[in-house]
């Protein structure tokens, strides 16, 4: 992990214009949809938190990625995910495929319902 990472802005100094467009726009989606996320770098990669992990995002060397959390949000949208390759944890897009804004609410507003049932349910629990 390189060690001047220390939030998402100098995560964002050290890739590609064109994919920092993307990774900003996400962050700029997130933060509009959850005011009060918490941002944070965590596996040397920016993540956002809301009562627990939300989410991912991250730039390789051909694609971007968001991890959302959840391997089985990706199998239940994996028909809106079609043009999109995915694997169990992630879902990569390039500025040529960027992920349209209603799938990126649709994964972020689902990941926040998920945290806040999951929270409950902890707190039930005691």
């Amino acid at each position: 992990m390189n060690s001047n990472i220390k939030d998402i802005d100098s995560y964002l100094t050290l890739v590609p214009e064109n994919f920092k467009i993307l990774l900003e726009k996400l962050r700029q989606t997130i933060k509009a949809l959850v005011p009060e996320v918490e941002e944070t770098i965590s596996w040397g990669m920016p993540a956002f938190k809301y009562n627990g992990l939300l989410l991912y995002f991250a730039a390789f060397k051909n694609h971007c990625s968001l991890f959302p959390g959840n391997s089985k949000l990706i199998l239940q949208l994996k028909d809106e995910l079609k043009d999109f390759k995915t694997s169990k944890g992630t879902i990569h897009f390039t500025i040529e495929n960027p992920l349209p804004d209603e799938l990126v609410k649709k994964i972020v507003l689902t990941r926040v319902e998920e945290n806040i049932n999951k929270k409950k349910n902890k707190s039930k629990d005691k």
